[in-house]
């Protein structure tokens, strides 16, 4: 007794809290014009979209096309609740919730998908670049900066890079170098 079962991200005060990421890019960065987060079950662009709501800025959330299930839900426009995964972006392999999937479906511009190999891509350029070792879901807003620009070009873009949770063994392994 006297557990209280708290959804990881389909939850309001979850979503309200991963807003605050939002937040305070937003005070940093008042001119921004465009953020872009993750996306697995999607508290964290679920609370940006609704924290930055009144700044006019555009949304963009980004999935590895190997866990594309928010994608696909918004096209089929219902949650797709059998969904197979298969991407090395673990973090990103939960399905999108349904507090969430409203909240996307109704604020978040747009949806884009990076590969694997993007992901790959965009760790390393994080290293080389920032000296940040990032794991594979926080590299899907650097990797779809590269591969989707033409959203991009001559804006002033806000990423939220969510976690460096991966073990340098690990991050050598799927990129090939060594950090």
């Amino acid at each position: 007794g006297g557990l209280i079962a708290v959804h990881p991200y389909d939850n309001a005060d979850i979503i309200a809290g991963q807003g605050t990421a939002a937040l305070e890019l937003e005070q940093e960065v008042p001119t921004l014009e465009v953020l872009m987060t993750p996306i697995g079950g999607g508290g964290l662009i679920s609370g940006s979209a609704i924290a930055t709501r009144a700044w006019g800025v555009s949304i963009f959330g980004v999935e590895p096309e190997g866990a594309a299930d928010t994608v696909d839900s918004l096209e089929r426009g219902a949650i797709i609740e059998t969904y197979r995964p298969d991407t090395i972006a673990d973090g990103l392999r939960a399905i999108v919730g349904v507090r969430n999937f409203e909240v996307i479906r109704r604020h978040v511009k747009r949806v884009l998908t990076v590969s694997d190999d993007d992901l790959r891509e965009a760790m390393t350029l994080a290293w080389r670049s920032l000296r940040l070792l990032i794991e594979p879901s926080s590299a899907t807003v650097l990797a779809a900066i590269r591969r989707h620009p033409e959203h991009f070009a001559g804006k002033k873009v806000g990423v939220i890079i969510s976690g460096g949770n991966i073990h340098p063994a690990d991050w050598a392994r799927m990129t090939g170098e060594t950090p």
